[in-house]
């Protein structure tokens, strides 16, 4: 009864979503004005290098088949998914040679422990002091920290940033402006190496988590007044419960459920509030290397990264989409 009412119409769905955006992101970059073979030539004979005419349509032809544009598009798009199949995305045009994998490969490690570590600790705060900031709603710190939340929340991600970079890294210079490490350091698990790269993750993190947490506090505390004035909690409190019980077992406890649907909803806002962060801090990650593929017409790069996103944010949701009965009981699996 699981698998065929619950599990098999959701994987279905999975897959459905990841060749539906994939797809897209193959034929949107074609559209695109910028023939990366052409883009590419220009820059050869930019550094003054001399191309013999007989040569350069030859050159063209290599190039062409190399990016893997080469025939119709219906071709291109067969042959994108032999590759993808084995995981080749093909090599960059900007980074010629190195193949995309390896680009996507360097890049990663810097999102996912940014995002992660943001997206964490901006859902745990927000939905804990948003919770209790609710049952107190009446109390003047409440009003208070919800009137900053709401200064917060409507700022662009790229205009908090700016705030930062300029407020922390030119006015007071307490943090580094750009990069993911000091120049020349060698990655190791040393602690002035970690020391080093937290330092330089403080101001984009800060960022993120700020924002993050000022929208989930105002969430939270509008659901937890809500919750707030059901009858089992009028029973409870009549009943002489204590109140820290009543605040997580009965209140934050049920107001956190709809905010674990809202953050399997809220995934792709995050992941791209994480990649205009990076742009504007310079940071290592694949919104910086996704900005440079654009701005460059690397179609396999801007593959890679989009069809890689497509993927993690899809099995997110439908990881959290299939653990959410575990966290409340009154949802089945039908």
């Amino acid at each position: 009864m699981f698998i065929r009412n619950y599990l098999i119409p959701r994987l279905l769905q999975y897959f459905l979503v990841i060749f539906l955006g994939i797809t897209i992101v193959f034929f949107i970059p074609r559209m695109a004005p910028t023939n990366p073979v052409e883009r590419t030539i220009a820059e050869i004979r930019s550094r003054g290098t001399y191309l013999d005419p007989a040569y350069v349509q030859q050159m063209v032809d290599a190039l062409t088949e190399m990016y893997g544009l080469s025939g119709s598009w219906l071709q291109q798009y067969k042959d994108f998914w032999v590759r993808l199949s084995t995981g080749d995305f093909g090599v960059s045009f900007f980074q010629f040679p190195t193949p995309v994998m390896t680009l996507i490969k360097r890049a990663l490690p810097w999102t996912v422990g940014l995002l992660f570590t943001t997206t964490v600790f901006s859902w745990l705060f927000g939905n804990i002091v948003g919770g209790i900031a609710g049952y107190a709603h009446n109390r003047r710190w409440s009003k208070l920290l919800d009137g900053i939340m709401m200064f917060i929340r409507p700022i662009p991600y790229y205009v908090f940033a700016l705030g930062l970079l300029i407020l922390f890294g030119y006015v007071y210079r307490k943090f580094p402006i750009a990069g993911g490490a000091s120049i020349g350091r060698t990655p190791s698990f040393t602690l002035s190496y970690i020391l080093d790269v937290l330092r330089h993750a403080f101001l984009p993190a800060t960022s993120l988590a700020v924002l993050g947490a000022a929208s989930w506090f105002q969430t939270s505390k509008l659901i937890v007044q809500n919750v707030n004035a059901e009858d089992f909690v009028q029973y409870a409190q009549l009943g002489g419960v204590k109140e820290s019980r009543i605040i997580f077992r009965y209140i934050i406890r049920n107001a956190m459920l709809p905010q674990i649907t809202n953050l399997a909803l809220s995934l792709g806002q995050i992941l791209s509030g994480a990649l205009i962060t990076e742009i504007v801090f310079s940071y290592p990650g694949l919104g910086n290397l996704l900005y440079s593929a654009i701005s460059t017409g690397d179609y396999n790069l801007i593959m890679g990264i989009i069809s890689l996103s497509i993927v993690a944010i899809t099995t997110l949701v439908l990881i959290v989409d299939l653990v959410y009965p575990l966290f409340d009981p009154r949802i089945r699996y039908k």
